[in-house]
């Protein structure tokens, strides 16, 4: 399987990438005055300002547990904390998801004795190209309400939404439709909002530096496929192994012999089923 790319492949995907590719979403929002506009349209809220931007930041809460890195996170004036995603493909996982980043995000905010009302107002949010509940809306907003009487709201303060670029229902403003559909497939637009977007769009795609910058992890994410497939095939071998070494037809040297390998490996494996 080749998944190199030549240098002239390379230019043509830089050309093409759009909004949806989290590389860019995270360039372009390292603007506050758009990223605070983007909160401002997909919320229907007014913010002051925006208070230390951080793209692509990293929670890592325990040297052995899951970390997490997150497209957009930023504070307001109010301390309310968002996290904005970008999300192309349906893992089928975003539910749990969101929930992971929820709690890791509070895990962040909150400091060892301090009280549970410390914990800032959050909101986690997907843009999705893909309409992940099926209902044709443009957004999707949980927060804990009580099942037996919806009057009643647990006022955790956290919310997590789910935008659809391809909705075509719900109660959005015009500028949050054409935000996503510029957004889901870099449809243009004459709204005052989108225009911003594309300026800062052909910036982007000017940007030496950020350029060379996403060619490097490309090359990563490269390596890392290559790594995988041959770790793959690794496997495939170990397990051919483990059944020969089961059924006990073959010695261990002959094994070793018609697996390419040394006889201690065959012996490693052996110990190890």
């Amino acid at each position: 399987m080749d998944v190199s790319y030549t240098v002239k492949e390379f230019i043509k995907k830089w050309r093409s990438l759009g909004l949806s590719n989290d590389f860019i979403f995270s360039k372009i929002m390292r603007d506050p005055e758009l990223c605070k506009e983007m909160l401002e349209i997909l919320l229907n809220i007014k913010i002051l300002k925006i208070e230390y931007p951080e793209d692509q930041k990293t929670i890592d809460i325990s040297y052995d547990g899951k970390s997490v890195r997150l497209d957009i996170y930023v504070a307001d004036d109010n301390n309310t904390v968002y996290d904005v995603e970008i999300q192309t493909t349906d893992t089928k996982e975003l539910p749990k998801r969101s929930r992971y980043y929820q709690g890791m995000i509070d895990l962040n905010m909150i400091e060892k004795g301090a009280l549970y009302k410390s914990l800032n107002p959050s909101y986690v949010i997907f843009i999705c190209t893909f309409d992940l509940f099926g209902k044709d809306l443009y957004k999707y907003t949980f927060e804990n309400i009580c099942r037996e009487d919806r009057e009643v709201y647990l006022g955790d303060e956290a919310k997590k939404i789910f935008f659809n670029t391809n909705g075509s229902k719900g109660d959005v403003s015009e500028s949050a439709k054409a935000f996503l559909k510029f957004v889901g497939d870099g449809t243009p637009s004459d709204d005052a909002f989108v225009k911003k977007l594309q300026e800062k769009l052909a910036k982007v795609k000017e940007n030496v530096e950020w350029r060379r910058e996403y060619m490097t992890l490309l090359m990563r994410d490269q390596e890392n496929i290559e790594k995988g497939i041959e770790q793959g095939r690794e496997q495939e071998k170990t397990e051919m192994i483990k059944k020969l070494l089961k059924k006990g037809v073959l010695s261990e040297t002959e094994i070793a012999e018609i697996a390419g390998i040394t006889l201690d490996k065959v012996k490693e494996i052996k110990n190890n089923i």
